[in-house]
């Protein structure tokens, strides 16, 4: 090839692994910022994770903003602000409150705005809508409307993201939040270095690098990291556990009896298998079984969140949400699977998993007055005692 063509190909051989470096460097800075924040415990989990949900709403809606050019629409960024900011307080606090009630009757404003906290929370939301309303334009009311549509859409997503991992999955169980994000991460790697080294056949036109090839070797690389990863958090109180308050300290604490699901069990292999292996049993964590319909909705449908992003992206003509971190992109070209996964989680748990929490029952219990826990206490001992399961001096001393 003449000398100019031959130079041109060097550089872009040599731009794409340049680029691929910096993706690599950069992926096992995230990867090792992500264990350090499950160790620092759940308060750095909640600031870190709001900074994300904060991060993807303003990168959102910047685009919205540029591409409509609706900077001079009156009170327009102040007022998507603010609704986070009210959209926020309510999730959070009623949350908070719920679970660690205990903690929140030992200071007299907590009570006030645990109580009226729905309250509170509407009134709030009801004067930015009637800011908004007063900040119609006559000739912006399309543009205003278009815009008010792209924030809240954009308000419930990234809220998604927030309140199902953190306040579902990081506190009741912090594998659950753990596991699933972990999932998603496997697999984008996993899809992207298959793809790299073996990707012959495009996947979908709005995402014209990815492949099947990738796809493919990506489920089954995730489905056995899932499964070894579950294996391996199941081993310890830390993750199984949901977090809860000591109240001598006023700190987090870990401490239960694991779940059944977070307890080896046997089970018996199928006669095919057993045929083949020449195993009759094999001793899992029930949680590892759980782990491959989680592996599994992350590599197949999980992906799908990141070609709806490339639409998006595309609608706008744009190829990143931002530029934040160097060869990925914004944050939110980081993140657009997790929506997808966090709420299957969510569903997965409420339908197969979660059963009654006693930490949250017993906070609710404190909060009751002392009249109303006698009550409850005389009931729970009455129906104890109807099934046998008092110990005899317990009914003799009554």
């Amino acid at each position: 090839p003449p000398a100019g063509e031959s130079f041109n190909l060097s550089y872009s051989i040599l731009h794409r692994w340049k680029n691929y470096w910096i993706r690599g460097v950069l992926s096992l800075a995230m990867i090792s910022g992500f264990f350090l924040i499950i160790y620092m415990g759940p308060v750095a989990l909640i600031l870190v994770v709001m900074t994300v949900q904060i991060k993807c709403f303003q990168e959102i809606i910047t685009i919205g903003y540029r591409v409509y050019h609706s900077y001079e629409l009156p009170w327009f960024r102040t007022l998507s602000w603010y609704f986070l900011i009210c959209v926020n307080y309510f999730f959070y606090g009623e949350t908070v409150a719920d679970y660690f009630g205990a903690l929140v009757q030992r200071e007299e404003p907590l009570q006030f705005l645990a109580r009226y906290h729905r309250f509170i929370s509407f009134a709030l939301y009801l004067a930015g809508f009637c800011m908004f309303v007063l900040s119609l334009v006559k000739k912006h009311y399309r543009l205003q409307f278009y815009m008010v549509c792209i924030s809240q859409i954009t308000l419930s997503s990234t809220l998604l993201l927030t309140f199902l991992s953190i306040l579902f999955h990081g506190f009741l169980l912090p594998v659950m939040f753990i596991v699933p994000i972990s999932i998603v991460i496997c697999n984008d790697i996993m899809a992207y270095l298959f793809g790299f080294f073996f990707g012959r056949t495009p996947l979908i036109k709005l995402s014209p690098k990815k492949t099947w090839e990738g796809f493919i070797g990506g489920f089954f690389a995730t489905v056995v990291f899932g499964f070894i990863l579950a294996y391996l958090l199941s081993q310890f109180q830390y993750f199984v556990c949901p977090v809860g308050v000591n109240s001598e300290t006023n700190g987090f604490t870990v401490e239960c009896e694991p779940s059944d699901i977070f307890v080896m069990h046997e089970y018996t292999l199928p006669a095919v298998v057993q045929n083949t292996l020449r195993w009759k049993t094999v001793n899992l964590y029930p949680f590892q079984i759980h782990s491959i319909f989680l592996s599994s909705f992350g590599s197949l449908i999980g992906p799908f969140g990141g070609f709806f992003a490339s639409g998006f992206k595309r609608a706008f003509k744009i190829k990143d949400f931002a530029n934040t971190i160097p060869g990925h992109g914004g944050i939110m070209d980081r993140f657009d699977c997790q929506y997808l996964m966090a709420t299957f989680t969510h569903v997965y748990i409420g339908s197969f998993i979660r059963g009654p929490n006693p930490s949250k029952v017993l906070q609710q219990l404190l909060m009751l007055r002392p009249e109303q826990q006698l009550s409850i206490f005389h009931t729970l001992h009455s129906q104890l005692r109807e099934r046998g399961m008092l110990p005899q001096a317990a009914a003799q001393a009554e």
